[in-house]
């Protein structure tokens, strides 16, 4: 099937914005002040970056080869649901270990609250204590 010049642009289109968003991502993670601002540039921007330079890929893939490809689909899925998972299990490790926030971040009074709470582990162990 031959590509047309409106196709060629709006993958070229969607091409450019992905690589936007992973360049403001980027750019985050290096600028911004503290960790949990650092952690989500990446997260959020990064991840819509890849996503858009992978319907980049489906599209250009499904013109040339004239049918579906489900490849990207399960990479973007992927990508969806491990980013979220991976970034809300490093910040939690973050507030157990105490990294310190900014003064102006939103919630702050309840870092010390989250980063007293026990592991069930530690909890059972404890209880082992005390009995």
């Amino acid at each position: 099937m031959e590509n047309s010049d409106f196709f060629n642009y709006l993958v070229a289109g969607w091409l450019v914005l992905g690589g936007f968003f992973v360049f403001v991502g980027s750019l985050g993670l290096a600028k911004l002040p503290d960790f949990f601002t650092r952690l989500h540039a990446p997260t959020k921007a990064t991840t819509l970056g890849i996503g858009s330079v992978l319907v980049a890929s489906m599209l250009m893939t499904s013109v040339r080869d004239g049918g579906f490809s489900i490849y990207e689909m399960v990479i973007s899925l992927f990508l969806f649901i491990t980013a979220p998972v991976s970034a809300h299990m490093m910040a939690k490790a973050a507030l157990h270990k105490k990294i310190c926030m900014l003064e102006r971040t939103k919630n702050a009074e309840i870092a010390p609250r989250i980063a007293a709470q026990q592991t069930p582990k530690e909890e059972g162990e404890a209880e082992d204590k005390t009995a």
